[in-house]
């Protein structure tokens, strides 16, 4: 029996960045796309009761827009039919995150699409000297693969146990902030809401990871896996969600993706997919509001000389991620069988109209085949990527590996500790 109910959760929707952008989207495409008989639950999370009180009072006032554009009354049938529901967590603290998945098992009955966007920078600043000197050398792609932010090194979250009451002997490990926020507090969520994941009617649950071009290989370590070494712990945060997303369909990888999503009995277990915004003026650096105006030029100006990935502004930086979590599944699993799995990223013409297409990956390209990069215009080509071969294939599929590896090692060992601590 076919579900028209829909449950979406989409984090770190603050404000007027890319989560409340994505929020906005679903809106407008699921009024545009779906019948009058489906309805959508949009679950929204920031990290205090104010800033939720802000977004759900944007997004009404979204849908009344919506409604006025398109000459609907508040009584048709699918604009009736939009709910709106905020919670909180933070996702620096993992009882914050155990909280919300242990609410969210208790009042949803399912969910179908995670959008996991939350996330730091770790920005400290702009290292000016080298940013005006590489966007006078090599614009556009110096604001499309920046060298120059700077950041925190080794920042860690606060204690996870504030009462002090590791057991004798025991030392709590350090948790880096930034993979924290961006991976690990998600990745510790999806593993307590799997079951409403597989509950999903009909299709697959979806995980959607936010990753960013900003991906760099060379960011990354597996022996740094949480970027505490790092001057770049943003970035190799960014490189690590690539590598699990990708990888997590590899038969290689299986026997910790069934400890992390423990398959169902009667449903399809859920499908990873990664997708990134383009390059989006939003708050991730803090800038002074003149800078944030050049910026936002500098940035138009990338897209007018035929840059692909300029998509300047959040709502258009959420098409790759809306369209994953509305596309059929139909749709997505042809695609998937007939050029691979990939990172969809949103990009835009010279006039602005975006679009989700395939973005390429250092060891993995296009699809994770050899030869599907070949030829792929420089434009659209990221910083340290090359033709495809059969090695670096190789490589990435055993990166992916020891990667998830490692991030269940963690889950296991933080799970444990909080659990003692209970």
């Amino acid at each position: 029996m076919e579900d028209f109910h829909s449950y979406v959760l989409v984090t770190g929707a603050n404000g007027s960045g890319l989560g409340y952008a994505i929020c906005c989207r679903l809106i407008d495409e699921f009024i545009r796309t779906r019948p009058s008989s489906h309805s959508l639950r949009l679950i929204i999370t920031t990290r205090s009761r104010t800033k939720s009180h802000d977004t759900i009072t944007g997004l009404k006032d979204h849908i009344f827009r919506t409604r006025k554009h398109h000459k609907l009354n508040e009584k048709t049938p699918l604009v009736a039919k939009i709910y709106l529901q905020a919670e909180q967590v933070d996702l620096c603290n993992l009882r914050s995150v155990q909280a919300l998945a242990s609410k969210l098992l208790r009042s949803l009955p399912k969910l179908d699409t995670i959008v996991l966007n939350a996330g730091l920078g770790g920005f400290t600043g702009i290292d000016w000297p080298l940013a005006f000197w590489t966007i006078l050398i090599n614009f556009p792609r110096s604001v499309t693969y920046p060298t120059y932010k700077l950041s925190h090194v080794g920042d860690v979250t606060g204690s996870q146990f504030p009462s002090a009451s590791l057991p004798p002997g025991k030392r709590e490990p350090d948790l880096g902030t930034v993979f924290c926020s961006n991976v690990f507090g998600h990745y510790l969520l999806v593993h307590g809401i799997e079951q409403l994941l597989c509950n999903s009617t009909g299709t697959p649950g979806r995980v959607i990871w936010i990753g960013s071009l900003e991906a760099y290989p060379s960011a990354f370590s597996i022996d740094d896996i949480q970027g505490l070494s790092s001057p770049s712990a943003y970035e190799s945060s960014k490189r690590l969600t690539d590598i699990l997303a990708l990888s997590s369909s590899l038969s290689s990888t299986q026997p910790f993706i069934r400890q992390f999503l423990p398959p169902p009995r009667h449903h399809r277990p859920p499908k990873q997919y990664v997708t990134h915004p383009g390059i989006c003026a939003t708050n991730i650096v803090s800038l002074h509001w003149i800078l944030v105006w050049i910026m936002t030029a500098i940035l138009y100006i990338a897209r007018w000389v035929g840059s692909p990935w300029h998509t300047v502004t959040p709502y258009k930086g959420a098409c790759a991620p809306v369209w994953v979590a509305l596309a059929s599944q139909e749709e997505l699993d042809a695609l998937e069988e007939n050029e691979g799995a990939g990172k969809w990223g949103s990009c835009v013409n010279v006039q602005g109209e975006e679009r989700a297409i395939r973005t390429e990956v250092q060891g993995w390209g296009i699809g994770g085949r050899v030869g599907d990069n070949v030829g792929l215009p420089k434009r659209r080509r990221p910083n340290e990527v090359e033709d495809l071969t059969e090695e670096d294939r190789k490589s990435f599929e055993m990166l992916g590996r020891d990667c998830w590896q490692s991030m269940e090692r963690l889950r296991q060992e933080w799970e444990g500790l909080l659990q003692e601590d209970d």
